[in-house]
């Protein structure tokens, strides 16, 4: 076991166990946890602010006397008031602290105390309040002090029952202790200590870059070692003379884009090697990705292997089967569905196996189905981590791997989650594409919205109308598809509407789709269950309530449902939120269509943990680096990972045990 890696209860500089117990509940056990568990933000306490006189968007750092602290009633809920002044006696400044519903501060505060505070002010009535700050009591002083006074001072994220004081005491030990042991590289120890307990600002954003750094360098020394791991395979040749695909194309009823065939040309390449393909294909909504996998399943069963896609929902897998069948059968290509609840075939099973089978992802699980897998596609990449997609690689020899997003992949993100991966990208639409306008409007805008609606319904046209849940809750006020549906019915009349959401059995959710398709339903009140590739070319709005909710890239996926025909296609994007950040995010739907930049957009609002996700990624967790903010970090780090492989290709140098463990973990 490493020095650092030893458990907290046997180190003899941590003596308090009950303090312990609570550090469990942020899963920091051991002395690297602790090391590892870095500020959140830090406060300049060499010198505090004077009181404020008025309301400011900028959160203050305070240090005061606490006068009185009282309780009360008001609307139904109880505050918690303490008065906070000056320390200084020749200054008056004065501001009240408040918290909402927070019983079990009022028995923490006491008149006499002193306190640092730290939160945004507001002006009520000529009073400067502070609405539930962030708070530390300034007690057990003496030796001790210069930790938390005087300084940067670091504020770590905490527990129910943790506080600040007593944590970061213990990490300032933590801290000291390394120095003393020997278990870091003087660079380790200085970066370690300086962003736990800066001597200035430089030092601190130095030792930040240094960490991140580090971070991002075992990440990429995953996805680098992964990438080669696979190269090393054995697999084989899936591409015939090119017959059959060839047939494909000439028999379409428009040309393929330059982006789509030099896709297909690049995956092509990738079949013809005896290595097994793993490559992404990238495109923004409406780019052909479809089309695209459907000739390099011809490459695959040319040269007779079978080709199989998978998509994440019954849904898609159905429309996936529809198109497959109505383009491959014609070229006598034998076409199956298989889903947990359905099976379908464009053949007789006496005439052999199906050679493209389509289905959901449990397809992974169904050795059965294949006697000689070539190809595995598998559409909608982020809903399919990075650990299923390892199983393929258990069969021998391992097919080729193309995988496919409609949600386009900002640089730094394409360099980690899909780092493994080669990628193709489809930057073009087809030209019969027509631009979608899109509306932000409020909520109260619904009576207008739904007049628009019969008007298009009207003019022979479809909508969809989006909610992001099924049902309303105590725990969310937003409007729900099953209680909003009845209004719609209501507001819209004679319009045939149709409801569709996950609840739904298979056999149920294909009947509402079947009877949208045809025609038969002319609104479709649903969630976000038809988010990805549904395929109505005569639907051309598109409705979506409570649309602060959703991501970017999630609001461009659902938009890409619409735009799909000939008629002109509108967006309308209702939200009963008018605050600054919720119109600058869904201005940007309102400006652009293009993926790419509302995939960036996405990325610098919510930051990378939606899109990252460790858990489907199977990369280790970033604590400090930022994939928005550390770009430059992220290109670097890829370099040193691919000099560290190429001196030690399976990681056995004794500096690179930890890098070994980890692979090994995340295997």
């Amino acid at each position: 076991m490493s020095l650092l890696d030893q458990p907290l209860t046997d180190l003899p500089w941590v003596s308090d166990l009950k303090l312990v117990r609570l550090l469990t509940r942020l899963d920091l056990s051991s002395w690297r946890d602790l090391l590892e568990h870095y500020p959140r933000r830090y406060e300049d306490r060499t010198q505090f602010e004077r009181f404020p006189t008025g309301a400011s968007e900028k959160a203050v750092c305070l240090r005061g006397l606490v006068q009185k602290v009282s309780g009360r009633y008001f609307g139904g809920r109880k505050i918690v008031e303490a008065t906070l002044e000056e320390i200084d006696v020749a200054l008056s400044g004065r501001v009240i602290c408040r918290w909402f519903n927070q019983f079990y501060i009022q028995k923490m505060l006491a008149a006499g105390q002193e306190i640092i505070v730290y939160g945004r002010p507001k002006e009520v009535r000529n009073r400067i309040y502070l609405d539930h700050p962030e708070f530390e009591i300034l007690e057990g002083e003496g030796g001790e002090e210069k930790i938390h006074m005087g300084r940067i001072t670091p504020i770590y994220p905490l527990t129910e029952g943790l506080k600040q004081r007593p944590l970061r005491a213990l990490i300032f030990r933590a801290v000291e202790a390394l120095k003393n042991s020997g278990g870091a590289t003087s660079l380790e120890e200085q970066a370690l200590t300086q962003i736990h307990f800066p001597d200035d600002w430089e030092k601190q954003r130095r030792a930040r870059s240094i960490l991140a750094l580090g971070e991002l360098v075992a990440m990429q020394v995953v996805v680098e070692f992964r990438r080669r791991s696979v190269a090393a395979l054995a697999g084989e040749r899936h591409t015939g003379e090119g017959e059959l695909p060839r047939k494909f194309l000439d028999s379409l009823p428009f040309s393929p884009t330059k982006a789509q065939r030099r896709a297909i040309e690049e995956i092509r390449s990738d079949l013809a090697k005896p290595t097994p393909m793993n490559r992404l294909l990238q495109g923004d909504v409406g780019s052909g990705k479809t089309l695209v996998a459907a000739v390099a399943m011809l490459y695959t069963v040319e040269s007779g292997f079978q080709g199989a896609l998978m998509a994440p929902t019954q849904v898609l897998a159905e429309q996936h089967f529809a198109n497959f069948h109505r383009w491959l059968a014609p070229l006598g290509v034998r076409v199956a569905l298989r889903t947990s609840t359905r099976q379908q075939s464009s053949h007789l099973e006496l005439e052999g196996l199906p050679q493209v089978v389509i289905g959901t992802h449990a397809l992974l699980y169904d050795v059965d189905q294949f006697r000689q897998l070539g190809l595995v596609v598998i559409d909608e990449q982020h809903k399919f981590g990075v650990l299923q997609r390892a199983k393929l690689l258990e069969r021998v020899p391992v097919p080729d791997l193309l995988v496919m997003t409609a949600t386009p992949i900002p640089r730094t993100l394409a360099m980690t989650v899909y780092g493994d991966l080669e990628v193709s990208t489809l930057d073009e639409k087809p030209a019969d594409r027509r631009s979608i306008v899109t509306r932000v409007r409020s909520s109260a805008k619904v009576p207008e919205a739904a007049a628009f609606i019969r008007e298009r319904v009207d003019a022979g046209r479809q909508a969809f109308i989006i909610y992001p849940v099924i049902e309303e809750s105590d725990a969310l006020t937003v409007k729900a598809a099953t209680t909003e549906f009845a209004r719609w019915e209501k507001m819209l009349a004679t319009v045939r509407c149709g409801l569709l959401h996950g609840r739904l059995d298979a056999d149920e959710k294909d009947e509402v789709m079947q009877s949208f398709r045809k025609g038969d339903i002319d609104v479709l009140v649903s969630t976000t269950v038809i988010e990805v590739g549904v395929d109505i070319p005569n639907a051309t709005v598109m409705l979506i309530e409570n649309a602060e909710r959703f991501g970017l890239a999630q609001l461009h996926q659902l938009r890409g449902r619409i735009g799909r025909g000939a008629h002109q296609s509108y967006c309308i994007l209702l939200t009963d939120k008018d605050d600054p950040v919720t119109m600058q995010k869904l201005g940007v739907l309102e400006g652009t269509e293009d993926g790419f930049e509302i995939a960036e957009a996405d990325l610098r609002i919510r930051g990378p943990g939606d899109l990252l996700g460790t858990a489907q990624s199977g990369l280790p967790p970033l604590r400090l680096a930022n994939l928005v903010e550390d770009g430059a970090l992220v290109v670097r780090a890829k370099g040193l990972a691919r000099k560290i492989l190429d001196r030690d290709p399976n990681l056995r140098q004794p500096q690179h045990k930890r890098l070994r463990r980890m692979i090994s973990s995340l295997s």
